[in-house]
């Protein structure tokens, strides 16, 4: 529980750091932002697939594959609600931030910060999830993949709310926020499975299905939106077979 709890708290205090980055940084070059989070996203690919999907399969027995598939699409269709609900990185980052002291641009970066706090929901169950397996080195692996990705995205909070006029302590307030909500959903996806370890396989393959739709439509499409596609490509290759290389060395 120490571990979870641990893992948990690193989850989401890595919005936190990116936070802090973005506040020492206030105008970091898309190159940077781009290179990790496609690394974060080959980390996360890596993490979904062998941390959540092949495990799913394996705990799923004979019924693996009946349980598995849909696992998978509940999990991205849960997530393609909430986007129609409340769009996310993409969709809002490009926000006119020209518009910072109007209560139009004001509403438009709040809304993209309460988009970010939404969507680390499901992300921090994955993370909880993970330990379910009671596969430790996996479930780091996939914490550590999650975690990866939340510090660009603390990153790139910061500008958007100081130019809105939001004062500095009350940007970082906000920031630790979405990275405590990513706390509180690790800790949900953990439970969930102690208490009823019969939905352990679903519950991987939902929490794979979520992964594999934050890096398809939200992570590679940011990535690739500043003329940034080769090295954003191989960004996330060398994230991948890290995680590949880090998986065989923490289960040998």
């Amino acid at each position: 529980m120490e571990l979870v709890l641990l893992t948990a708290l690193g989850v989401g205090g890595a919005t936190v750091i990116g936070a802090v980055i973005g506040f020492i940084f206030k105008k970091i070059s898309h190159t940077f932002s781009d290179i990790v989070l496609s690394f974060a996203a080959g980390v996360m690919l890596a993490a979904a697939i062998v941390g959540l999907i092949l495990p799913s399969l394996e705990y799923g027995g004979a019924l693996g594959l009946l349980i598995t598939v849909p696992g998978i699409f509940v999990g991205a269709l849960s997530l393609n609600l909430i986007d129609k609900l409340v769009p996310h990185l993409h969709k809002l980052a490009g926000a006119d931030t020209t518009e910072a002291h109007n209560n139009a641009g004001l509403s438009k970066v709040l809304l993209f910060v309460t988009a970010i706090a939404i969507h680390n929901l499901p992300e921090g169950i994955a993370a909880g999830v993970g330990f379910g397996s009671e596969n430790v080195s996996q479930a780091i692996m996939i914490a550590v993949g999650i975690a990866l990705q939340n510090v660009p995205e603390g990153m790139v909070i910061i500008g958007p709310m100081l130019a809105a006029g939001i004062p500095p302590k009350r940007t970082f307030v906000l920031a630790m926020i979405t990275g405590l909500v990513e706390v509180v959903g690790t800790l949900i996806g953990y439970f969930a499975v102690s208490i009823a370890s019969a939905i352990l396989p679903f519950a991987l393959a939902f929490a794979g299905g979520t992964m594999l739709y934050v890096i398809s439509d939200e992570m590679i499409p940011e990535t690739h939106a500043h003329g940034h596609q080769r090295g954003a490509t191989y960004a996330l290759l060398v994230g991948f077979c890290f995680m590949l290389v880090m998986d065989v060395l923490l289960g040998a």
